[in-house]
């Protein structure tokens, strides 16, 4: 027997979702290198800052967020650490290993971007005034 093909409202859906994912992205990009920065550097600081609990992670930790190899997300660091933006600190229950934070510099730039991705995500209708993301049914701005 032959299965049963998904309806034409659910390829709809998806290729939306997907257009509406790649907009976004295009619009953090740039908004990334308007402010000097590469898009890998803005990624990196706001997966610090955005992991759960603390303002700081590991680079294992951070690599798993970024979804690139350990030894990618290493470099990555460095650069950043090279320009400012991001400072290595021992994890004192672990001295094998270190935790990355934000620099002064780092979460100026940061705060920066992320105003203008929240005010961009409100305006396409993805974010509401409470925080929550909205993908189900978010505003058409086409």
């Amino acid at each position: 027997m032959e299965k049963e093909r998904l309806p034409k409202h659910i390829y709809e859906q998806l290729a939306m979702f997907r257009y509406r994912i790649r907009k976004f992205i295009r619009f953090s990009e740039e908004a990334a290198r308007g402010k000097g920065l590469t898009p890998q550097y803005h990624q990196l600081m706001l997966a610090i800052m955005g992991f759960p609990e603390r303002d700081y992670a590991t680079p294992t930790e951070l690599a798993e967020r970024l979804q690139i190899t350990p030894h990618a997300c290493v470099e990555l660091i460095q650069r950043c650490e090279e320009f400012g933006m991001v400072r290595r600190f021992p994890n004192p229950k672990d001295k094998r290993s270190t935790f990355i934070c934000l620099t002064e510099m780092g979460m100026g730039l940061l705060e920066e971007l992320s105003e203008i991705h929240r005010d961009e995500l409100k305006r396409v209708g993805l974010l509401d005034f409470d925080g929550v993301v909205q993908i189900a049914h978010p505003k058409e701005t086409e």
